[in-house]
């Protein structure tokens, strides 16, 4: 086929030369032209350009031509487009097309990992979930991945040289000059991109901080309905799905299998043992959403606890007759539970309120309002078909 085509190329060619020059020169050029721009997309498609280029029968002149067309074709390039164009495509591309384009070269790695791109897809898929305490956390996070890198490589140096003295010395006054410059890589802005953070994310390495809707009632224990604890949690991109661990008294608690609808940022700087200070007393009337911390004993974290303010037992209920917002006691109702229960209902003190409770009921702490329509819409989202007990 190929030998074929070249005896037709070659045969058209040696009749052009004779049945177009009667004509003028004008059909001839025209002729010749297109006919090279022809067999230059052709060819530049395969790998017989080169070995047709040196066919006998093509002149001199048509081969030159034939050569700058293919040589113009071939020498485009992706970095040759202006940058707004590279950056509209790069703007289009998903997080693995960017770690593709990056691998490329030099060049489209620097373009591909700067930080505006990088934080549309940090924003679109980690935004509801990562907050200030989880930024906190990768901030002490790089600095200790830092230290360990600098450690190592002063450890692979002292081994290397350990054989001479003056070498170990000089080594070993480096490694001290480099812990001293550790707090600089820590406070630096540069100490990690936002690229970074997003793949230590989806690759499931980091750990950070957030807060785990009905904690185990996966696995039967209903008792946790309508709550939110803290925990670490790490991402499996393979199930889209979380692992959690929980602070707890005495053993270490994991749960897998975390949907993305059962977690928050948390919503507070209190840690979990901490008892949160309540702004919100004075504020506090029926209908109210709020959260409560709670814990079973004093060896155990807070979780947060759903529930409402109702009215008290001097009250009516009625609106318009209402006066439980002055009285210095609000009664706290949590729905979850049927009326007998004595988890329904607990009252604590507007004016003086601290931790309350016992080893039987647990204790209550902090309190936080809340005023968010998607929040409460969350929480009541998660109620269960049936009270409990």
């Amino acid at each position: 086929m190929f030998v074929f085509l070249i005896s037709c190329f070659s045969f058209i060619l040696l009749v052009s030369k004779s049945f177009f020059k009667p004509m003028g020169g004008f059909s001839n050029v025209w002729f010749s032209e297109e006919l090279v721009k022809f067999l230059a997309l052709w060819f530049s498609k395969g790998r017989n350009a080169i070995s047709f280029l040196n066919l006998p029968l093509m002149t001199d002149h048509v081969k030159s031509k034939l050569e700058n067309v293919v040589e113009k074709e071939e020498g485009v390039s992706l970095l040759d487009l202006p940058d707004l164009t590279l950056e509209c495509i790069f703007e289009r591309l998903p997080p693995n097309g960017l770690c593709n384009m990056a691998a490329v070269c030099t060049s489209l790695r620097e373009k591909c990992t700067s930080d505006h791109l990088w934080e549309k897809h940090m924003k679109g898929k980690w935004g509801e979930l990562i907050g200030s305490a989880a930024y906190k956390e990768w901030q002490c996070y790089v600095v200790s991945r830092n230290k360990a890198s600098i450690l190592e490589k002063s450890r692979k140096k002292r081994e290397l040289y350990g054989k001479f003295s003056k070498i170990r010395e000089l080594l070993w006054d480096r490694s001290k000059k480099g812990n001293e410059d550790d707090s600089k890589i820590g406070n630096s802005s540069e100490m990690s991109s936002i690229m970074d953070w997003y793949l230590s994310l989806e690759t499931g390495k980091f750990w950070f901080p957030a807060q785990v809707f009905n904690r185990e009632v996966q696995n039967g224990h209903i008792g946790f309905m309508l709550s939110c604890y803290d925990a670490e949690v790490s991402y499996d991109c393979r199930t889209n799905t979380f692992s959690a661990r929980y602070p707890s008294y005495g053993r270490r608690m994991i749960e897998d299998d975390i949907e993305w609808n059962r977690l928050r940022a948390p919503t507070v700087d209190t840690l979990p043992y901490v008892l949160h200070v309540s702004d919100c007393l004075d504020d506090l009337q029926p209908d109210d959403h709020i959260e409560i911390q709670w814990r079973k004993s004093k060896e155990f974290a807070y979780g947060w606890w759903y529930g409402v303010v109702g009215h008290l037992e001097s009250c009516s209920g009625s609106k318009l007759n209402c006066h439980c917002h002055a009285s210095e006691t609000v009664l706290l109702e949590f729905k979850q539970y049927t009326a007998g229960s004595r988890w329904r209902q607990t009252v604590i003190n507007r004016k003086d309120h601290r931790e309350v409770g016992n080893e039987g009921d647990g204790f209550y702490g902090g309190i936080r309002k809340l005023y968010s329509d998607k929040e409460i819409s969350l929480w009541n989202s998660l109620l269960p078909n049936n009270t409990l007990e």
